[in-house]
């Protein structure tokens, strides 16, 4: 992940007030949220199963075999739930010069649909523990159990939710590719500060349809860490502050008001950015910040050999997708 540029520290209900969206929900468990329309239950064992099942696959860099295997799963598993699956690959430069053979698996429900939403993470690994407070493991992989493998798992539950329905809007899932071959802190790169998040400028310039839209964007990074708080970011607030407001309420209303503070949550560059900058879709960055943390205000695993599955937490993943399941159900 990224770069901070700053960082400061029996219900009736009425026909008229519900969405043309939501409420069309049937046959799976839902939750009341506090008024609007009832949202499925998220399930934080199967978000959590999803997490330990890319970990499986070992590290996900792009150019190794293990990344192409986990691409090969999450298709699979976005196929399974009826959604229409594209791969868009491409070549693109490492900070190094490396190409990097890089796949953004898209998976669309309800494809019929122009009105659309558009939820995202991305699903590559960092080459390099370049945070660990261990200098003989900077240039050793990261498991990215949180730093990818929890937005995944994220969009994967609820995926399948949402299959089990009919809405009346589409929604676009994107797992971006090459986000995290961002420059080390080891190396003596000195060019433009625009290595992240490659496989997210490359989409945002060629997006897979050419008449591409959407009503707003969520990125999700980093959601399931221990201890983690969920501040409003930046770039969020300035170029999508109305699905800023619309996501932290839904917090509140999910009950998962106190670890999505209204606070200022800093500046960072991640896949938000070039969606926000290049094709005018809103999009906010739902992003892990430990305030406190003297390692990395994105926690003490973030970019070290420690991001593995014991430090993963069902209740951070469930805040998350509750939350963001009532933001689609209530849209």
């Amino acid at each position: 992940m990224i770069k901070v540029l700053s960082l400061y520290a029996g219900v009736v209900v009425i026909a008229s007030i519900l969405s043309a969206t939501s409420c069309a929900n049937k046959n799976i468990p839902l939750v009341d949220n506090d008024g609007g329309c009832e949202v499925p239950v998220f399930s934080s064992d199967s978000a959590y199963a999803f997490c330990e099942a890319q970990c499986s696959w070992g590290y996900r860099m792009v150019n190794t075999d293990s990344h192409d295997r986990c691409s090969e799963w999450i298709r699979s598993k976005f196929q399974s739930y009826g959604l229409d699956v594209k791969l868009q690959k491409a070549s693109l430069g490492g900070y190094d010069g490396t190409v990097l053979e890089s796949t953004n698996i898209i998976a669309s429900y309800r494809a019929d649909l122009s009105d659309r939403l558009l939820l995202c993470a991305h699903w590559d690994t960092r080459p390099w523990a370049d945070n660990d407070p261990d200098k003989a493991n900077w240039h050793t992989p990261i498991m990215g159990a949180n730093d990818g493998a929890s937005g995944v798992a994220v969009l994967l539950e609820i995926a399948r939710l949402i299959s089990k329905d009919t809405l009346d809007i589409g929604v676009d899932f994107i797992c971006f590719d090459a986000e995290d071959w961002g420059a080390p802190q080891w190396s003596d790169y000195s060019g433009e500060d625009n290595t992240w998040a490659l496989g997210a400028q490359y989409w945002s310039e060629n997006p897979h349809r050419s008449d591409y839209s959407a009503r707003f964007g969520i990125l999700l990074d980093m959601v399931g860490g221990a201890g983690a708080l969920f501040y409003q970011e930046g770039f969020s607030r300035q170029h999508a502050s109305s699905v800023v407001s619309k996501i932290w309420s839904a917090a509140r209303l999910s009950g998962y008001g106190s670890l999505f503070p209204k606070r200022d949550g800093g500046y960072v560059t991640d896949d938000h950015l070039p969606i926000n900058e290049k094709t005018g879709i809103p999009t906010v960055d739902i992003i892990g910040i430990y305030p406190n943390c003297e390692a990395s205000s994105f926690g003490p695993y973030w970019h070290t050999i420690d991001d593995t599955m014991d430090n993963i937490d069902r209740n951070t993943l469930r805040a998350v997708g509750q939350t963001v399941l009532h933001v689609i159900y209530n849209e």
